[in-house]
């Protein structure tokens, strides 16, 4: 019975390790949002905005989506999990515990370009109301952000 507990632990532990390997990184944060500059320069933001309203692998995998914003007013410009936000300037709309992040963001972005800003915001893959931590990159007139969620 011993060993059979003792595999049976050892199990568990390999899975919950496993996936934890599995969740985004500040890399693969970092990541996606380059990959998006580099679309928007080559392509220009409407192309990006298409592609993350289609929920394009590149820009949306799982928890990990980059979503854009005009710089300049705070509109949300594309969302994949929330379009009901697109078109809207929620710059001073708080997070759950009073937080304006989304000023910070935008002030962030016109002062160094990129960063990162932490608050907290609905998970898409658990519903729940979460840690996050966002990778912020100015690219023109617009900011990509991508996000990763705290455990």
């Amino acid at each position: 019975m011993k060993l059979i507990a003792t595999v049976a632990a050892l199990c568990l532990a390999l899975a919950a390790n496993a996936a934890q390997a599995n969740e985004p990184t500040e890399k693969d944060a970092i990541a996606m949002a380059e990959r998006g500059a580099a679309l928007i320069k080559s392509k220009g933001k409407d192309e990006m905005m298409k592609l993350i309203n289609a929920k394009h692998p590149d820009y949306v995998q799982g928890a990990l989506y980059v979503d854009l914003r005009d710089i300049k007013t705070g509109i949300v410009l594309a969302h994949p999990y929330n379009p009901s936000i697109v078109g809207k300037d929620l710059t001073d709309v708080p997070d759950a515990n009073g937080k304006k992040y989304r000023r910070e963001i935008i002030e962030l972005a016109a002062a160094k370009g990129k960063g990162w800003v932490d608050y907290q915001y609905k998970n898409p893959t658990t519903g729940k109301i979460e840690p996050k931590t966002t990778y912020i990159l100015r690219v023109d007139d617009v900011v990509l952000e991508a996000g990763i969620y705290k455990k």
